[in-house]
């Protein structure tokens, strides 16, 4: 379903608003100094709930409770942190990519809105990091290197941008999410994080699916091509270095390099695990005319493929 540009403008304006009225700040939000929120590296309630695909394999919940508070630590520690580099890509690109708007494009404030909002998550996540006392690397060399690189598209190729933006953001919402519904006693800190975070990407998200709805059904036949092969190779490489941690990383922290490989993603519950972050994106695939001959065989080759949500954030089992 494609929308029109009036609509857009009036989703902007709905979401800037919402901006305004609910949104929160990374030191008065959180009370770090709160006893509660004490970062205590042998505290039981890090150990991992089984929503996280670590958590939820049978070697890390064999492992003595000592062990699984250690990596259960570490692990989002590693997440908050690659969620820090990958939103300080966002705020560069969306930056480069306001630069050169026209005067009167509502998506400079609502932007504008956004950027401001991931600039107090970076600061929200970096605390945690420092607090925990995990010197963690957070995403891959690899990606940390081409990072440098990445918001020259928000200018460049913005479809390809903000396709970049739901790969790291959807994976992420949905494993918090169910993190979140699963009940388990995970760690007061923690748990705020993640209800601050899933609040405001809820209008990240939102705005990068009407920014392609809108702007994707207007490319010429050539742009839409490329688009549509390079969607799925975005999310599942993004998605990735999101969701996976690095294997010698891991590995200093006692995870075998064959439980990273099993878990992400050669089990069966790996693989559904796979298709399940990306239920979402496959629907706005299908929706903006994304979804033909060539593309869909990339989303089977790249293990993502399957049927796409009936609605934005339709719960994982029924999305597989």
């Amino acid at each position: 379903m494609t929308i029109s540009q009036e609509s857009y403008h009036e989703r902007l304006r709905t979401l800037s608003e919402a901006s305004v009225h609910i949104h929160f700040d990374a030191f008065t939000d959180i009370d770090w100094d709160n006893p509660e929120f004490a970062i205590d590296p042998k505290d039981p309630r890090w150990v991992l709930p089984a929503a996280d695909p670590l958590g939820g394999h049978p070697w890390y919940q064999a492992q003595p409770l000592e062990v699984r508070t250690k990596i259960g630590l570490w692990r989002y520690a590693n997440i908050v942190k690659v969620g820090m580099q990958f939103e300080n890509v966002l705020i560069r690109g969306v930056m480069d990519y306001l630069f050169s708007l026209p005067n009167q494009n509502p998506e400079f404030r609502y932007l504008t809105h956004e950027a401001t909002e991931e600039c107090h998550h970076t600061q929200m996540f970096q605390e945690f990091v420092n607090r925990a006392g995990a010197d963690v690397p957070g995403g891959r060399r690899s990606f940390r290197v081409v990072s440098r690189f990445l918001p020259l598209a928000g200018s460049l190729i913005p479809e390809s941008f903000f396709t970049g933006v739901l790969a790291g953001e959807e994976p992420i919402d949905h494993l918090q999410k169910a993190i979140l519904r699963g009940g388990e006693n995970i760690h007061p800190l923690m748990r705020r994080l993640m209800q601050i975070h899933v609040a405001e990407e809820a209008r990240h998200i939102s705005f990068a699916h009407e920014f392609l709805r809108v702007k994707v059904p207007g490319y010429g036949r050539f742009r839409r091509g490329a688009l549509s092969v390079a969607f799925p190779v975005i999310m599942r490489v993004l998605g990735d270095v999101i969701v996976v941690p690095d294997r010698k990383t891991a590995e200093k922290i006692g995870v075998p390099h064959w439980v990273i490989k099993d878990i992400f993603w050669k089990s069966p519950d790996g693989e559904k695990m796979l298709r399940d972050l990306f239920s979402d994106v496959r629907m706005l695939a299908e929706d903006i005319g994304l979804m033909n001959r060539a593309s869909r065989k990339v989303w089977r080759a790249l293990r993502i493929d399957g049927r796409p949500s009936r609605f934005r954030g339709e719960p994982a089992p029924h999305a597989a």
